[in-house]
């Protein structure tokens, strides 16, 4: 495609950032989407046929659906946004103020059309995204390693059925998969510290900001016995998840990358809803499966003293914000999935792309935007190619198409069994535990529940 028929649209003028790509004879418009302009503001830019990519926060998803739908114009964003997410939230109940939420209001707007319409991949940037794909590289491994290890194991024939027809469900199921953690940890490091009253992140500080106030959510399994502190539940549509009635920046878990555990905040995602409900096996209206499915999120240290600080203010966002790039001088960003509770304990499937790498195939990058960056050519590539397809999400794509247009650009991709749980070493209770009134009870025979990874 001649690059004269991309433009990019910013309300920030990006000039100078992307010079050297506007030199290639792609456009760039400062202009501003708004609730107001949206229908008139996307057709000066689109007709029929087109394509818009969107990277933008606050624009409501719903919205701009509805007008790709009505005018036959393909679409793919990373998230699923809406125009305002902190009007009058603390008169909103947590369960409306979620992902889960938003996405009921999607498929009730799917309900009422009468054709599937143009091609639209929701969700698809590296996670929510490329970690739906990066599960189902995770399933196949571990079902063949398990025919490999116990060819006569009595769930083999019914393995390797469910492994012909991609039954993705009844594999998590048949494997035992009890727990999938979205873990993540970027160790990417800067030679221009984080200044007082600064926020600096790898990735787009308002959307971070936006999703780590608002309230936790996990996709909720079926083996889980109890329900955590705070938790509440939907009442409606699948109900494969909850949430609680606390900020997922301070609902912290035990989770586990290559490069070792790790502390992960349940920041809410959209992979939580797609992946549990994916995954969930049913008997009529009756769950009878599912994996409970969340992040595990450590951020890079700069990220981290961000937040620190931000709770200090009262989670009132800083003046100053720097999303970082050239000023990272080492590290990496470990993106995966962490699969328990099978015959092999634990196993992470992902990318560990570093920043030296990311350099030479994308410079004035870091490691986190070419995930997702990856992600989301794997999806155009496939939208390209299926233009009337009708609203997808992730877990919907061929996961060997996609990733085989974002493998290249992921570093070093492993999959590979751990021995790691949430019951070892847990120091942080053991110092204490029998000085206390109530002890918290750590029981191996409870593993795999939530309230078991819960860090105090």
């Amino acid at each position: 495609m001649p690059l004269h028929k991309i433009t990019v649209i910013d309300f920030i003028d990006k000039t100078k950032d992307i010079a050297a790509i506007l030199k290639t004879g792609v456009n760039f418009k400062k202009d501003r989407v708004t609730q107001e302009n949206i229908g008139s503001k996307l057709a000066e830019y689109v007709g029929g046929g087109d394509i818009i990519i969107d990277l933008a926060w606050n624009i409501d998803c719903n919205t701009i659906l509805q007008w790709c739908h009505d005018h036959n114009v393909r679409y793919i964003n990373t998230s699923v946004e809406e125009w305002d997410p902190y009007a009058d939230a603390e008169n909103i109940p947590p369960q409306q103020r979620t992902l889960y939420y938003r996405q009921m209001q999607i498929r009730e707007m799917l309900a009422g059309w009468k054709i599937k319409g143009p091609s639209a991949v929701i969700d698809h940037g590296a996670n929510p995204g490329l970690v739906s794909h990066f599960v189902k590289v995770a399933l196949v491994d571990i079902a063949n390693k398990l025919l490999q290890d116990k060819p006569k194991d009595a769930r083999a024939e019914n393995l390797k059925e469910y492994l012909r027809t991609e039954n993705w469900p009844k594999i998590s199921q048949t494997l035992g998969v009890k727990v999938i953690h979205i873990s993540e940890r970027d160790t990417q490091v800067i030679d221009q510290p984080k200044q007082i009253n600064e926020f600096v992140n790898t990735w787009s500080i308002e959307g971070f900001y936006e999703e780590s106030i608002a309230p936790a959510e996990l996709g909720w399994g079926t083996h889980e016995l109890a329900l955590p502190p705070h938790a509440l539940a939907h009442s409606y549509g699948p109900q494969n998840q909850i949430c609680l009635a606390q900020m997922g920046v301070k609902t912290k878990v035990r989770s586990w990358v290559p490069c070792g555990e790790i502390t992960g905040m349940v920041i809410r995602h959209g992979e939580a809803f797609s992946i549990s409900d994916y995954l969930t096996v049913w008997n009529g209206a009756e769950p009878v499966y599912r994996p409970t499915v969340h992040y595990a999120y450590c951020p890079c240290d700069g990220a981290q003293l961000s937040i620190a600080e931000l709770e200090m203010r009262q989670f009132k966002i800083q003046e100053k914000q720097r999303t970082l790039t050239d000023e990272i001088i080492d590290g990496r960003d470990e993106l995966g999935v962490l699969l328990m509770g099978h015959d092999f304990k634990s196993w992470w499937t992902g990318s560990l792309l570093d920043i030296h790498t990311t350099r030479k195939l994308a410079p004035h990058q870091n490691a986190t935007t070419l995930q997702v960056a990856c992600s989301v050519l794997g999806a155009l590539f496939w939208l390209i190619r299926n233009p009337q397809e009708g609203v997808k999400n992730p877990d919907q794509l061929p996961y060997k198409e996609v990733l085989e247009v974002a493998r290249p650009y992921l570093g070093e991709f492993v999959s590979l069994p751990s021995n790691w749980d949430p019951v070892q070493n847990r120091r942080d209770i053991d110092m204490f535990n029998k000085y206390r009134r109530q002890p918290r009870c750590i029981d191996e025979s409870l593993m795999w529940q939530f309230n078991t990874f819960l860090v105090e």
